[in-house]
């Protein structure tokens, strides 16, 4: 009989092809590795197998093996450790490898396998599901969803990402790498290549998703479409992005289920936690089974979702524990003490049990002979540390330099990290590096996982990481990061984008600040682009305090202005104008304006100081900022600057009580300066677009001035203006004060309507001031409706709400609605504080618009509270003077009518109908407006009378 013998080696090959034939070509490996195992094959017997030491790695588990000690192979300087093939082994996978090399076996969580299985059961009926694995660290929450994964992943799509320690400084990371990998994106790739990947991918998913493409491009750095989004509103980008990537998953398991595997809750960043939000609130009609993970402190917003359950990992109970043991040492009965000893100090903790069985081997005190594992030393001569911090400690320590150092180096790069970085920063040959990382796989400290791009590591758990990094001194650490920030920069040249946070991480770390400050800025500038505002706002101000050690010279000052300019927008959206944080930004950037003279970046400056002034009521300071802006928009003779200046002049006179003047701004920007992508820049630098704004104040004060008709004809083109733009913020401005036109023309139905729409888009938004007002004009719409005490709650908490944003403006006005209130509920005192309230700021502030109204309604209390007559007049006068001096003939109008009235009850009814005739006849349109339609009932009352 034909008898063989075999050699195997395992080791990286240079493939050689060898052409056979014209249209036919073959391939043989060549090199050292395959010289080894030809080597092999000469030392093994007849029908024997033969394999070197890095393939009995490998495979040992999986087959029986017999040492045959050390061999001397020609080419081969030192004697290698060889191998035979005797039979199969016991092992069939590789976590059943894994325990036989000393790893846990999974026991003890029966019942929350059950519980997954369950789950998965209703997803794939089309009930989707979410489970939250809540538990401390190292009890097992990776390993029940690895467990998990090996049962359902031949019939599921399963995605996966993974949070970091510091990930919540970098806005969608686990996000970002996960559809990386989906796509199978390289780091490498052109921005054509990964544009064909995403839109293939997306293609053969549904072309329905297309749309989405420019907010999925954004989220993958492939500059087109970043930049074509630029402008957008952060927040109405930041929602689409997340719609993008939510619809994306949900497509995803319409053929095939999906499995979506979330760890480490308790580092996800904002936005990525945004996005499972909407997952969340999506999944309950899908076959997608959202599984998460995060330690105690963490929670979750799901918890009231009926297709949430929660999952609380413990650690393991006694005979579970023994098991576990029992897997690793063997059932002798001479290792029972030591066994509860472990049990004991580690709490049953998994890891932790794993840990200080590594250790013991590790130092000696166990050892494996002839298959069995023997207690070396006494039990009490042990010492077992109390923490598993301890013992990972202690195992690090004793590691041999080169392999301890490395150890840290890698530990620098994160919880997970690539080959190629690590070869770029270890400062080892390739076959060193190699080498070494084997021995740290071999002693669990990392592992492999599988890659589609680069080899690709892992720390076997993020205490590994997290203590081989502590264990480094703070200057080494410094040097290490910058180290890495480097090699970064050096190999992701061509896509230092898809990599800002991490080097905004690694360079604020590292002793090179000037880097930091650099990537911290392109770092914050990528989040608000992408609507991820809190993070924008964490990284200016980490980079801003770096900021402060760096010599006082005009390129520090440069810095910092370019940072500024963007914090101040960014408090603004996401805080409020009047936030107590935006205006010492602004003020201070206008100092270094003036100091480097950046005349560029100097209107930005002038319109942010304004608006955090004239929010907080603050109107003397607002019409100089606004004429300094007017004379800036001279200067730079831009229509879009010019659309700003004018709006803030316009706005200052309206508040101001006048209203001719601002009509007059209005008017000529809205008929020389409305360029719409000059407005659209602006807009993106500013954060609302002049277009809506403009338009808005342009209806009310045609409204003040009599011409209710054409204040509503222009609030119907500024709205449907502010649906086209895509501009959420300027969509909740644009509600804001159509809720303010419909108040101020008494009707309740148009008022609670509009306020309705503000309320959703503010809460979806995160708008605080605005919402507050959405809240107040739905108070104010029940008011009109004549229900005051239903009003009266919803305005108090309004009002609060709205004072604690910082904002100060029109607080006249909410106060005559409250005013309003408390005199139709019958508490005259409560009415007479909150309209005193009213003028005492409108007399202090200059804000005068609402001045006329609040005498109107002084008059209106005097008259319900039994006061002299001649007091009611006296304010209802005072209410008629001071409209006719600012032209409101609105504010005139009513004052009239209820003066008109007052002489109607005392008999002076030609008086009445004399002076409530010359207002009415003036009116030329909105005749059907409550307002004069109560006027003309009126008079018609005062006519009938003289017949």
């Amino acid at each position: 009989p034909i008898q063989i013998r075999a050699g195997a080696n395992s080791g990286e090959v240079v493939v050689r092809t060898i052409k056979t034939g014209a249209t036919h070509t073959e391939y043989t490996p060549i090199g050292h590795t395959v010289n080894l195992a030809s080597r092999l094959q000469s030392l093994a017997t007849a029908g024997s197998t033969v394999i070197s030491d890095s393939t009995r790695k490998l495979v040992e588990g999986y087959f029986a093996l017999r040492p045959l000690g050390l061999a001397h192979v020609k080419g081969i300087s030192e004697p290698i450790n060889v191998h035979e093939v005797v039979g199969l082994g016991p092992l069939r996978t590789r976590l059943q490898r894994s325990a036989g090399r000393g790893l846990s076996k999974f026991v003890g969580r029966a019942k929350e396998q059950e519980a997954l299985k369950r789950a998965a059961a209703r997803a794939l009926s089309g009930a989707g599901q979410i489970v939250a694995v809540v538990a401390e660290p190292g009890v097992g929450k990776s390993r029940l969803f690895f467990e998990f994964k090996a049962e359902v992943q031949s019939e599921w799509t399963v995605l996966e990402a993974f949070s970091v320690s510091h990930g919540k400084g970098s806005a969608y990371l686990p996000i970002v790498q996960l559809l990386h990998s989906y796509f199978e994106i390289a780091g490498e790739d052109s921005v054509p290549a990964r544009r064909e990947k995403v839109a293939a991918k997306i293609r053969a998913l549904d072309p329905d998703l297309e749309s989405g493409l420019p907010y999925l491009h954004a989220l993958l750095e492939i500059a087109d479409d970043k930049d074509r989004l630029a402008g957008m509103d952060a927040q109405l980008r930041k929602s689409r992005t997340l719609d993008a990537v939510a619809r994306l998953f949900l497509t995803e398991s319409v053929d095939r289920p999906l499995l979506l595997m979330v760890e480490d809750l308790h580092w996800l960043d904002d936005e990525s936690q945004a996005l499972l939000d909407r997952v969340a609130d999506l999944i309950s009609g899908s076959r997608v089974l959202l599984l998460v993970s995060y330690r105690p402190e963490y929670a979750h917003r799901w918890g009231d979702k009926a297709w949430c359950s929660r999952l609380r990992l413990e650690s393991l109970g006694g005979d579970s524990a023994d098991e576990m043991l029992s897997t690793i040492l063997g059932d002798s009965r001479a290792l029972a003490p030591l066994k509860e000893l472990i049990i004991t100090t580690t709490g049953g903790v998994p890891f932790f049990m794993e840990e200080t069985v590594q250790a013991l081997f590790d130092e000696g005190a166990l050892e494996r002979q002839n298959g069995t594992v023997k207690l070396i030393r006494p039990l009490g001569l042990l010492r077992i540390p109390p923490t598993v911090q301890a013992i990972l400690a202690a195992r690090i320590d004793r590691l041999h330099n080169d392999e301890k150092n490395l150890l840290q180096t890698l530990a620098i790069l994160g919880r997970e990290f690539v080959l190629s970085l690590a070869r770029a920063v270890a400062g080892k040959s390739e076959d060193e590096l190699d080498r070494l990382i084997a021995k740290l796989q071999l002693g669990e400290f990392v592992y492999e996982q599988p890659s589609i791009i680069d080899v690709e590591y892992t720390f076997k758990h993020a205490l590994t990481q997290e203590v081989a990094y502590n264990s480094m001194l703070l200057e080494r650490r410094k040097q290490l990061h910058e180290h890495v920030g480097h090699a970064i920069e050096t190999i992701y040249i061509a896509s230092l984008d898809d990599h800002l946070a991490e080097l905004a991480h690694h360079f604020s770390r590292s002793g090179n600040q000037a880097k930091a400050v650099e990537y911290l800025h392109l770092a914050g500038t990528q989040a608000m682009a992408r609507g991820a505002l809190p993070q924008a706002i964490r990284d200016f101000e980490h980079a801003l305090g770096l900021l402060k050690t760096f010599p006082s010279n005009p390129e520090r000052d440069t810095l910092e202005l370019q940072l500024l300019n963007p914090l101040g927008t960014a408090y603004i959206a996401a805080r409020g104008y009047a936030a107590p944080e935006v205006g010492p930004v602004f003020v201070h950037a206008r100092e270094l304006c003036e100091r480097i003279g950046q005349p560029t970046q100097l209107f930005a400056v002038v319109w942010g100081n304004f608006a955090w002034h004239v929010v907080r009521g603050e109107m003397g300071l607002s019409m100089d900022i606004a004429r300094e802006a007017n004379e800036l928009a001279e200067r730079f003779d831009d229509p879009g600057i010019w659309m700003e200046a004018l709006f803030l002049l316009g706005v200052t006179l309206f508040y101001r009580g006048d209203f001719i003047g601002a009509l007059t701004q209005y008017e000529k920007a809205l008929s020389h300066y409305d360029d719409r992508e000059r407005t659209r820049l602006w807009a993106s630098r500013v954060g609302e677009d002049a277009g809506i704004t403009h338009r808005c104040y342009l209806s009310l004060a045609l409204w003040q001035l009599g011409y209710p008709e054409q204040a509503l004809r222009a609030n119907q083109e500024m709205r449907r203006l502010a649906r086209s733009i895509e501009h959420p913020f300027s969509l909740a401005y644009a509600q804001h004060h159509t809720s303010w036109l419909y108040h101020q023309l008494g009707l309740p139905a148009e008022t609670k309507a509009a306020s309705k729409e503000g309320l959703q888009t503010t809460s979806e938004q995160g708008f605080a001031m605005f919402n507050a007002t959405a809240n107040l004009y739905q108070a104010a719409g029940v008011l009109l409706e004549g229900r005051p005490n239903d009003a009266l709650p919803l305005l108090t908490c309004g009002l609060e709400a709205y004072r604690a944003t910082g904002a100060g403006l029109a607080l006249p006005y909410y106060l005559s609605i409250l005013g309003d209130a408390y005199i139709q509920a019958g508490r005259p005192d409560d009415a007479r504080s909150a309209i005193d309230e009213g003028l005492v700021i409108a007399e202090r502030t200059d804000e005068l618009c609402q001045k006329a109204e609040l005498y109107r309604l002084k008059g209106e209390l005097a008259l319900r509270t039994g006061s002299q007559n001649g007091d009611a007049e006296a304010h209802f006068r005072r209410a008629i003077e001071t409209a006719r001096h600012q032209l409101s003939k609105a504010w005139e109008l009513r004052a009239t009518t209820s003066l008109a009235r007052l002489c109607k009850q005392q008999g002076r009814r030609d008086e009445a109908r004399l002076m409530l005739s010359n207002t009415y006849g003036w009116f030329t349109e909105g005749f059907d407006t409550p307002d004069l339609k109560a006027a003309k009932a009126l008079l018609d009352e005062l006519n009938t009378s003289i017949l």
